[in-house]
């Protein structure tokens, strides 16, 4: 199997959720920040190496997670996912193996969807795979249409989508692995020419498939799991499914 290294964005300001002392990922779950839950993710699939993007009070989050094995990039300012996983290129310079992006706000992931995802990116030897959830309700949410065979085909946002497209659930979680080299071959080419002038990761995905790669798509077992917190009312629901879970 190829190494792993794992890259976790972790720059954002957090604006909603009403604490402005604290950058988003260092807000409380249960006691703990959320950078740290994904950091202790990441541990637990033993990589290469895993590299924190940090931005808005970065000191706060090197403060939170800075120990063996952990390094960090610089993402100032935050011009989007794609630039975000561009300010690791320098850690990851001479890694062949594969990059496991995870958000750093998004605490909830089970292990078992983390592993699953990466044993059909290595085993299907695949350029990248994506991991979307079945939405209960995916009104507003990009839909991710497959080839016939499976494969990802094209992410559609809502209000381009046809009628026979929003009928379709699966959405992108925004969590990722990607052979290492394949990446940043194509992180440079990804442009900004969009609504808020930012650099979105899965236009790498597109770059891909149009170069003959193959791209996976891995199903998370909940929707809730794949949920980022971006607010209070997000916090409290993810203490409540937390809670559920320890008492399954």
């Amino acid at each position: 199997m190829k190494s792993l290294g794992v890259a976790i964005m972790a720059a954002g300001k957090g604006t909603r959720m009403q604490n402005k002392d604290v950058p988003k990922v260092c807000n409380l779950l249960n006691g703990r920040t959320l950078i740290e839950y994904v950091v202790d993710q990441a541990r637990e699939l033993n990589p290469e190496k895993i590299v924190v993007i940090a931005g808005h009070m970065r000191e706060q989050v090197v403060k939170a997670v800075a120990g063996p094995g952990v390094y960090f990039a610089i993402q100032e300012p935050q011009l989007g996912t794609a630039h975000a996983v561009e300010m690791t290129r320098p850690e990851f310079e001479g890694f062949e193996g594969d990059i496991l992006v995870l958000s750093g706000d998004a605490p909830l992931l089970r292990m078992s969807t983390l592993k699953r995802l990466i044993t059909t990116h290595q085993q299907g030897n695949f350029a990248a795979t994506m991991l979307v959830a079945d939405a209960p309700d995916p009104i507003g949410y990009g839909r991710v249409l497959r080839t016939d065979t499976g494969l990802f085909d094209r992410v559609v946002e809502h209000k381009d989508a046809t009628a026979e497209e929003r009928k379709i659930s699966e959405i992108n979680s925004g969590i990722y692995v990607f052979d290492a080299i394949k990446l940043f071959e194509n992180l440079a080419k990804v442009g900004n020419d969009n609504a808020q002038m930012e650099y979105y990761l899965p236009d790498v995905l597109t770059f891909l498939k149009n170069q003959g790669e193959q791209v996976a798509v891995e199903m998370a077992e909940t929707f809730s799991e794949i949920h980022g917190i971006n607010t209070v009312e997000h916090l409290r629901e993810a203490e409540r499914i937390l809670a559920q879970r320890r008492e399954a």
